[in-house]
């Protein structure tokens, strides 16, 4: 089921929560909290959604691996260059109006920020943008020697592109990202300059047959689907916004808007992402306040990238074949007692955070276990709660720049009964480790181990998926008719409970138990709609004007709807 526009009948609700939140912490580091803004080492410092790992067990080696990683810290696009070229007029035109309205009533302009007067875009003028910046570099660049240092038996053979195959997407920054990995580890292995490097290929695929890589670019039924949803998305933003944009007002005297919220939060990112200032944008905002700001940009990777609709990673299964066929070879080649340099012993592959976060979904990390089981029967999940409960979903730790997945494959010894090795009615020989950013995480499917039979992986995890086939998901005519009618019912149906209180007016408790009745016993409907509630707070909270506000957004829906206008 889509995500529907019915979940902003929620929204006026959903902004009366979003100041009770903790209070600013004092090692509270922003730099951390960007989502998939988020620099590497801050993501990697932070030290989030790792776990304890049991280890290697004894006289078990690497004989492959399997790396998915995104593309380094970038600069912004060109529209988003544009994007910060006009902030910079906006607030010209900000400081303008508190001017006036301080010489005429006489009021203070101490509140304002000083870098606020004259800012220019650290961008602007620049014609081109989103390549890859020295930052990002040094991470892929340090990445590639520590995976040289961790599997040193992978990387011992001689180079040769059948043996450690490099892809990238046709972007500059993905190849380039690759071409850093790449110059880290074969370092020492050639004769070129002092650091004795040599020439190694990366391979790219026309972006309109990608579909190991970019099939979020080749998938029509699914861009379809995010363009479709991208404005439901924004809607559920307005709140938090409207309510940072009031704070923000009453802060620094200036008449911001919830569009200047959305630019200015970016612009944050950027300055403590690519320059490491956070005492300027990211200074308007109190650590709750980007808590909130984060959050918002989780939720949107989660509905458009992630969990939250299971076309988002199963257009994904082509790069799980691809993984799971190379192990498959790799195991081949070791039980034919293939000679060293005959057989593949890495595959290397640099995209986005369009793919590092599908393929992460299909893996099933940050689940837990029951989340799991309905992802494999592509029910929805409950949206991430809102701070500052935990959560698993984090966009700063599931993709940040240079964010990556190895899949190691490891040969170990047959062991008898005693089972030192095995897994329930599984022996195995050959077992899969993932590291999540170099860290082993837990896969749900293999009973929550870092260390899966990897028999047990294809079966739990792999074999779910390969239902799917790419061609039949993504060819956007098999794709089923929106259901308009349903959103159309369930409107009229919440505009008619809520239109009878002027005739019965019965108590606002009432009519709170009603509202809030009436969308659980819908939620089969659109499951979204309680996890808003439970992520923000209880209809029981809702004042009548809440209500009020309430009825009048679903009046608006509908007259959008007897316009013609899609859901």
């Amino acid at each position: 089921m889509a995500i529907s526009y019915p979940t902003t009948i929620l929204l006026a609700i959903f902004t009366l929560f979003l100041l009770r939140v903790v209070s600013d912490d004092e090692g509270f580091d922003v730099r951390q909290h960007l989502s998939t803004v988020t620099r590497y080492d801050a993501a990697k410092n932070a030290n989030l959604g790792v776990h304890e790992s049991t280890g290697i067990p004894d006289g078990c080696s690497a004989i492959h691996l399997n790396l998915v990683a995104r593309h380094g810290t970038r600069s912004p696009t060109k529209k988003r260059i544009k994007e910060l070229d006009h902030l910079a007029v906006r607030l010209d035109d900000l400081l303008r109006e508190a001017k006036q309205e301080s010489d005429k009533e006489k009021l203070s302009l101490q509140k304002i920020p000083a870098w606020v007067w004259g800012w220019q875009s650290p961008w602007k003028g620049r014609q081109k943008g989103g390549e890859l910046v020295s930052k990002g570099e040094e991470e892929l660049y340090n990445i590639g020697i520590r995976t040289r240092e961790m599997f040193p038996e992978l990387f011992s053979d001689e180079y040769h592109p059948d043996i450690y195959p490099i892809r990238a997407t046709q972007v500059p920054r993905a190849s380039a990202s690759a071409v850093a990995f790449g110059i880290a580890l074969f370092s020492g292995k050639g004769s070129l300059g002092a650091g004795k490097h040599r020439a190694f290929s990366v391979i790219s695929e026309s972006r309109a047959s990608d579909i190991c890589l970019r099939f979020h670019d080749t998938c029509e039924t699914y861009k379809e689907f995010r363009k479709s949803q991208e404005p439901a998305v924004d809607k559920l933003k307005e709140p938090i916004l409207d309510e940072i944009a009031v704070a923000l007002i009453k802060r620094f005297q200036l008449n911001f808007t919830r569009e200047d919220i959305a630019t200015l939060w970016f612009l944050c990112k950027q300055e403590a992402s690519l320059l490491d200032i956070t005492d300027q944008a990211c200074g308007l905002f109190s650590s709750s306040e980007v808590s909130l700001l984060e959050w918002t940009d989780d939720l949107e990777v989660f509905l458009l990238k992630g969990y939250g609709k299971s076309i988002n990673y199963h257009m994904g299964v082509p790069l799980l074949e691809d993984v799971t066929h190379s192990m498959e070879q790799a195991i081949l080649a070791k039980e034919e007692n293939r000679k060293p340099g005959t057989f593949e012993k890495a595959r290397l592959r640099f995209a986005h955070a369009e793919t590092v976060i599908p393929f992460t979904c299909l893996l099933g990390l940050f689940l837990e276990e029951s989340e799991f089981e309905k992802t494999q029967r592509d029910e929805p999940l409950p949206l991430p709660p809102m701070p500052p409960r935990n959560r698993n979903w984090k966009g700063s730790v599931i993709a940040p720049f240079s964010g990556n997945n190895m899949l190691v494959l490891y040969q170990c010894p047959f062991f008898d009964s005693t089972g030192t090795i095995s897994s329930g009615a599984y022996k195995s020989k050959y077992f899969v480790q993932v590291l999540h950013n170099e860290f082993p995480v837990t896969l749900p499917g293999c009973n929550s181990t870092d260390f899966c039979p990897f028999e047990v992986f294809k079966e739990k995890v792999v074999n779910p998926h390969l239902k799917h086939d790419f061609k039949s998901i993504c060819s956007s005519e098999l794709e089923s008719p929106k259901p308009q009618s349903i959103s159309s019912k369930l409107l009229k149906f919440l505009h008619k409970l809520f239109s009878s209180q002027s005739v019965s007016k019965p108590s606002i408790q009432t009519q709170k138990e009603k509202f809030y009745s009436s969308l659980k016993n819908l939620s089969f409907v659109f499951p979204h709609q309680k996890d808003l509630i439970d992520n923000s707070l209880t209809v029981a909270e809702a004042t009548e004007t809440d209500l009020m506000v309430v009825n009048a957004e679903i009046e608006k829906v509908l007259a959008a709807e007897a316009r013609g206008s899609r859901l």
